[in-house]
């Protein structure tokens, strides 16, 4: 009788508080895989990581039952070794979700695995298109932007201004060839012709015999269809070549604000491209800016470092609800299901094929005498709408959809 008194009494008081015993915060593990040391390091790697660490925090996990990790790694831009740490995160050091991964062909092989590991995984350093298409997956969620929205957005641009003939620099693996192929149909649907395509190494040096291709191409338009470090040496060797002074013009069509700051506003000015996220859009992106800055000073975060942050945030938001990683294919059907709301990106929702819908923004690099401040290097040039940034649902070829 004592015994069940004392039980008694402490369950009481227990309800009285509203707790349960034996209640415990659900483990949730986050790895960030990314590019660490190589062409994609300053859009991504430890700029990821530190927007990671800004969505753990601000979300504030104990507050909604969870107690959160974060890992990293770097995948070297190869698909094997990046399946593998993959497979070894998800069997043996029981991570729950992956997000970043730069690199298509990364991306592409990261997604099987998740697949089969029925885990999750969140895009948003990769691009190609087709992760939402042919090779769409119930356990994953491609977030920040991809070739098709690039393609269409900078390629319509730079054609609909004038740039009607065009040569393609192309790295040469998954992301660039699928850069290449959407700017392609998007040129040529608007009147335009492609004269040539060259494609060239991954990480590359030396674009000297590529340039000299272009030149003689004699098209208006160089498309750059690479990205990071190759993008970068692409232009800055095009300005030695005399590529503008010989009437040509670079469209780099897939340019983040860390190309721009490596390249310097005396080189890159007049650039036109597409992001989906800009530091200095309004006090929201500023101040997030401000707190991403204390692990990265004299850096501004990228629009996949911003997915980054905003990825996480929605997918916590959907393990809390559950109260479960369990099941990674329930955990991003609950981000379906729910809208997405943060400071970077703003309203938006994750639709059938696993495309994150916001909107885009067509931008063009300031002259050094437009800008005033640090970073003060975007001026709006248009904004596409949230349902017109990316593919038609009914587009995409994804299997999960019925047309």
């Amino acid at each position: 009788m004592k015994l069940a008194g004392t039980l008694a009494i402490a369950g009481a008081v227990l309800a009285l508080f509203g707790v349960t015993a034996w209640a415990q915060d659900v483990p949730v593990k986050i790895g960030i895989l990314t590019d660490m040391s190589s062409l994609y390091s300053d859009a991504t790697g430890p700029g990821s990581v530190a927007a990671a660490k800004l969505a753990v925090q601000d979300f504030n996990p104990s507050a909604h039952g969870l107690k959160v990790e974060l890992v990293s790694a770097d995948h070297q831009n190869k698909p094997d070794v990046g399946s593998n740490i993959a497979r070894q995160w998800f069997d043996v050091d029981h991570v729950d979700a992956i997000i970043d991964v730069p690199n298509s062909g990364v991306a592409l092989a990261v997604s099987e695995v998740t697949r089969d590991k029925n885990k999750v995984f969140l895009v948003s350093g990769a691009a190609i298109s087709d992760l939402t298409g042919p090779k769409c997956s119930p356990n994953t969620i491609h977030w920040t932007y991809d070739t098709w929205m690039l393609a269409n957005s900078t390629g319509k641009s730079v054609v609909k201004t004038g740039g009607d003939t065009w040569f393609f620099l192309t790295s040469d693996y998954a992301f660039g060839h699928a850069l290449e192929r959407d700017t392609t149909a998007v040129v040529l649907a608007n009147g335009g012709k492609v004269l040539g395509s060259v494609s060239h190494p991954l990480n590359n040096q030396d674009f000297s015999s590529f340039l000299l291709q272009a030149q003689q191409s004699k098209a208006k338009i160089i498309g750059l269809a690479n990205a990071g470090g190759d993008t970068v040496n692409a232009i800055k060797q095009g300005a030695e070549f005399g590529i503008a002074a010989g009437g040509q013009h670079f469209a780099g069509m897939l340019v983040f604000i860390a190309d721009v700051e490596s390249l310097g506003l005396k080189v890159a000015q007049g650039l036109v491209l597409t992001e989906t996220f800009y530091w200095d859009t309004n006090d929201a992106t500023r101040a997030w800016t401000k707190r991403w800055q204390v692990e990265r000073p004299g850096k501004f975060p990228t629009m996949n470092q911003a997915g980054v942050y905003s990825a996480i945030t929605h997918y916590l938001k959907a393990v809390a609800a559950l109260k479960s990683t369990a099941d990674g294919k329930a955990v991003v059907a609950k981000m379906k299901e729910l809208p997405t709301d943060d400071p970077l990106f703003g309203k938006g929702y994750v639709r059938a094929d696993g495309r994150k819908i916001h909107p885009a923004y067509l931008f063009e690099v300031k002259s050094p005498a437009e800008s005033k401040y640090p970073g003060d290097d975007y001026k709006l040039r248009a904004t596409v709408a949230a349902e017109d940034a990316f593919r038609p649902l009914k587009d995409g070829n994804c299997p999960m959809v019925t047309n």
